[in-house]
């Protein structure tokens, strides 16, 4: 990690990727400030995994799922979608390869939500993940 910046992958785990018509919204438990604030599960890299190895395992790990990632959704820079000070997201397509996704590590629910507008906008999405929300929405229409 250059000068401390962490990057972050995350899924926007969609119910197809050849036809998507709804997303897998993840409710966090933890930490505190964002418990019960919706997001795209994913997480942190470990040393000498690329970014696509290190959200198959997050997905694995968070949600009991293999998975299979399409497109990248591009965020405004390199490193994809800015999140606190000194980290940014990058996040993929994605959808269940095998299993069942369950609520298995920092959520307590799991919703397949329509690619609408309206209801993605009903949920209260961590407020880094509302662009990205909006991107995913965008890419898949």
């Amino acid at each position: 990690m250059e000068n401390g910046f962490k990057q972050v992958v995350g899924a926007a785990i969609v119910d197809s990727l050849a036809r998507p018509s709804r997303l897998l919204a993840a409710r966090r438990c933890a930490p505190e400030h964002y418990a019960g604030m919706w997001e795209s599960p994913g997480g942190r890299g470990e040393p000498g995994e690329s970014c696509e190895e290190a959200l198959r395992r997050e997905l694995l790990e968070e949600l009991g799922v293999d998975s299979r990632l399409g497109a990248e959704v591009a965020g405004p820079s390199q490193q994809g979608w800015p999140l606190a000070a000194g980290a940014a997201m990058r996040v993929w397509l994605a959808e269940v390869a095998a299993g069942e996704p369950l609520p298995l590590e920092d959520h307590d629910e799991l919703r397949w939500v329509p690619l609408e507008a309206e209801k993605l906008g009903a949920l209260p999405w961590i407020p880094a993940d509302l662009a990205i929300v909006a991107a995913v929405l965008a890419s898949v229409r």
